[in-house]
């Protein structure tokens, strides 16, 4: 089994410290197969920046369609998750939504808890597009700015272990610590954060190759149904190819 691990972000230390996070979880022969957005942002951070790079998400599956089983968007917010879900075959997974499925098996509500505020809207509107704001205690993000996006998770993990507690504080039976930057940090800190954590990449991880192994059909009829064949104009060759049913 391949998954492929796709970060729409253009920092490829984060991509190295998704898969990090991942490889303890994965699986006897599943392969974890790894791509970073050529271009972009250091990390998207807003809803304008998502929407730019769902596009990128979609070239990028376009150019690697068949050479993996599953996919994995690994950016919290699941930018272009469900034009991928439409236009792909095999099945995508989002990271977010991955993380909050994966939370209400362990609490009846989940929190998010996140490093910058400037993310708590698109975070937020993340939550709603899943239809999960019942299961929410909240979204919870530092206000305080930060350093590097490589370092933020040791750079603020005293504060946002702080933050979790007032999520825990505020109904929050399980949290997420939300944001590529910090996969890996729930297993760091989850003695001090009295709630069950989860990391959103392994949780991507282990519902990708449930879906494997489930081998689901995709859908012919339905909202998720691949769009009908139509002429593109300046795409990249691969997705136009997808879009035109040339591939």
């Amino acid at each position: 089994m391949r998954i492929l691990l796709l970060n729409p972000n253009m920092t490829e230390a984060v991509t190295q410290r998704l898969a990090d996070a991942a490889r303890p979880v994965l699986s006897p022969g599943t392969t974890l197969v790894t791509a970073t957005a050529p271009r972009g942002f250091p990390y998207i951070s807003s809803r304008a920046e998502a929407q730019v790079a769902g596009a990128i998400a979609l070239e990028m599956l376009a150019e690697r369609q068949g050479g993996f089983d599953a996919a994995i968007i690994a950016a919290f917010g699941d930018p272009g998750l469900f034009g991928a879900r439409e236009l792909f075959d095999a099945p995508v997974i989002g990271m977010s939504e991955a993380a909050m499925l994966t939370a209400c098996m362990l609490g009846k509500r989940f929190g998010i808890v996140s490093f910058a505020a400037q993310m708590g809207p698109w975070y937020e509107e993340c939550v709603e597009s899943h239809g999960l704001m019942p299961r929410c205690a909240g979204v919870f993000c530092l206000s305080e700015p930060f350093t590097s996006i490589t370092d933020v998770a040791a750079e603020k993990q005293d504060a946002l272990v702080r933050l979790a507690g007032e999520a825990v504080a505020q109904g929050a039976d399980v949290i997420i610590l939300a944001g590529a930057p910090l996969a890996g940090l729930a297993r760091e800190v989850a003695t001090r954060i009295p709630v069950p954590l989860v990391d959103q990449v392994q949780a991507a991880l282990r519902q990708a190759e449930t879906l494997v192994a489930l081998a689901p059909l995709k859908a012919r009829e339905g909202g998720f149904r691949r769009p009908g064949a139509k002429p593109t104009s300046g795409l990249s060759p691969a997705l136009a190819a997808r879009f035109e049913h040339r591939d």
